[in-house]
């Protein structure tokens, strides 16, 4: 699937929804630092946040038998994170077409910015099969839920 990736803008005001994270001492590397796969799990949960905050528990998306398929992931590191920073995931709807939906975070430490990310979804039956984004996911992309200009 060859789609254009949305460029993530740097201030939070920008996004409609903002999610804390507390940072487990787990999810260090041997250099006390966030290990760059722990970001991951911080946008997917996010991400369930962000569709609950729209009115869509993902749970009773997940049992009407749609689930939203990662096709990609990107990542821009730009400061460490440790342990006990205080982290907030900013969130919102950034670019929706008849089969895709991107979603643009922006992860921050006080008021420095430690991750740019985009993650893009496609739309699937429980069989993977792709289907239409339905009206309830366009209309988040138009309503609170939207990143904003």
């Amino acid at each position: 699937m060859a789609h254009e990736l949305v460029d993530p803008p740097l201030d939070p005001a920008r996004y409609p929804f903002s999610h804390p994270i507390r940072v487990r001492f787990a999810e260090t590397d041997a250099m006390g630092v966030v290990h760059h796969a722990s970001y991951i799990p911080w946008l997917e949960e996010t991400r369930v946040a962000l569709l609950a905050h729209g009115g869509h528990d993902y749970a009773e998306v997940h049992s009407g038998g749609l689930d939203l398929a990662v096709v990609d992931v990107a990542a821009r590191y730009r400061r460490s994170v440790k342990f006990g920073d205080p982290v907030v995931v900013h969130a919102g709807v950034a670019e929706i077409s008849r089969t895709l939906l991107q979603i643009a975070y922006l992860v921050t430490v006080g008021d420095d910015v430690a991750l740019t990310g985009v993650t893009t979804h496609a739309c699937v039956n429980r069989e993977g099969r792709p289907l239409r984004v339905p009206e309830w996911l366009m209309d988040l992309a138009e309503g609170d839920t939207a990143l904003r200009p």
